[in-house]
């Protein structure tokens, strides 16, 4: 009896076996944790002055000082919600390939690390949140500065948006200049308070004691909305630095806003200065969880998205708190650095795509290059220089730029204005 085979039927093809071990996709590799160490030494810095400047040092009304003190915690509440949401953050904007490469580092492990790119997009969206939550609570319906705030907030929302936009579109340099006026005009077409400027003592037997400026004043601060938000962008290049600038510059505000409530008995003065505060808090706040991952060795880029977010929050609490000309010597710096990259910037000289100092990637050291920035004069003038030790000296400078207006504005009190 002949047995017949028949033939194989196809069944469902089989998995093929796992490989030992599977090479992780960038968005699947967590980034490096928060830096504890440096959380935790800027809010002791932060908070121990500020803390004795507002509950000892200034006389500063209950209910004035209730809300600052509510605004804190919501602040600090965003810092938290920051600090969770930027490690998730990362995976979906490495998805959509939102990467970057740290050139200071090219050549060694470091450098060939896809870093998430464009993450003051969360720090954006937490302070948004911050400050609306807090106007809901603590403002009134029927207040004067409702109206002002609303449209503050409406400009950095504008701002966080167009930066955004550039960091996934990569617009052109002239298209840049014009992005910040844009956002202003929010702000700008709610203004409702003084555009008078008052005459420094010397000059008020020529002039008078003050000159209304009208439309001109106007287009100042969409100006000074212009120059803070690219003066902060091309102020940039190592781990930390537009974070870090922001926060110190951040906290001058801060410090001159509770100096002038404290020494002050006029309401409405002090509300102007209150309302300042109310934005300045929450941008140190998140900006600090930023900074966290944003310092060397950096496992975040900020991307245009924070550094013209940064730049338009601190423009708006300057025309709020009717204290441009301070905020522009607290961006002193960043002044010097545009002027010694107006050459490159207007075309006059070359400008590379990239004005970075030179890596050694033997000895891990910065060197200076011939660009009109900061960051390789700095190099030039002090030596090769480690990029956390370059960061460290530049943020100094900061400091110390801000400390001097404040002993400026004290030797000139009474004599100047």
């Amino acid at each position: 009896m002949t047995v017949r085979k028949r033939a194989a039927v196809p069944g469902p093809a089989r998995p093929a076996p796992p490989e030992p071990n599977p090479t992780p996709k960038p968005e699947d590799q967590p980034i490096a944790g928060a830096k504890w160490g440096v959380i935790v030494g800027c809010w002791l810095a932060i908070a121990v002055p500020y803390i004795y400047a507002i509950l000892y040092h200034y006389k500063i009304e209950w209910e004035l000082k209730k809300s600052i003190l509510i605004n804190a915690v919501v602040s600090l509440l965003g810092f938290v919600l920051t600090l969770a949401l930027i490690p998730v953050a990362s995976k979906y904007v490495l998805r959509r390939n939102l990467f970057g490469y740290d050139i200071n580092k090219k050549g060694t492990p470091q450098g060939s690390v896809k870093v998430p790119e464009s993450l003051g997009i969360v720090v954006g969206i937490v302070f948004l949140v911050s400050a609306i939550l807090f106007q809901f609570a603590n403002i009134p319906a029927d207040s004067n500065w409702l109206v002002e705030y609303n449209a503050a907030l409406a400009s950095i929302c504008f701002m966080i948006l167009l930066g955004f936009v550039d960091d996934v579109l990569d617009i052109p340099w002239r298209v840049k200049l014009l992005l910040p006026s844009v956002a202003a005009l929010p702000l700008l077409m709610a203004y409702a308070g003084h555009t008078t400027i008052i005459i420094p003592k010397p000059l008020v037997q020529y002039f008078g004691e003050n000159i209304d400026l009208g439309w001109i004043y106007k287009l100042y601060m969409g100006l000074l909305a212009v120059f803070c938000t690219n003066a902060i962008n091309i102020h940039a290049g190592i781990n930390g630095l537009e974070v870090g600038q922001t926060v110190v510059i951040a906290c001058a505000i801060l410090a001159h806003n509770i100096m002038q409530i404290g020494g002050s008995k006029d309401p409405e003065y002090q509300q102007a200065h209150a309302f300042s505060i109310y934005l300045v808090q929450p941008l140190i706040a998140t900006s600090l969880a930023l900074f966290s991952f944003n310092w060397n060795p950096s496992s975040v880029f900020v991307g245009d998205t924070f550094t013209y977010f940064a730049g338009m929050t601190m423009a708006v609490v300057g025309i709020l708190g009717h204290f441009s000309e301070t905020l522009l010597i607290f961006f002193t710096p960043q002044v010097l650095n545009f002027l010694a990259s107006l050459p490159q910037l207007a075309g006059i000289i070359y400008c590379p795509r990239h004005r970075l100092p030179r890596f050694d990637p033997q000895s891990g050291l910065l060197t200076g290059t011939k660009d009109g920035t900061l960051v390789n004069i700095f190099l030039r003038l002090f030596g090769r220089r480690s990029e956390r030790s370059l960061c460290i000296l530049l943020l100094v400078f900061q400091g110390i730029c801000c400390c001097f207006c404040f002993y400026l504005r004290y030797i000139l009190t009474g004599w100047y204005k």
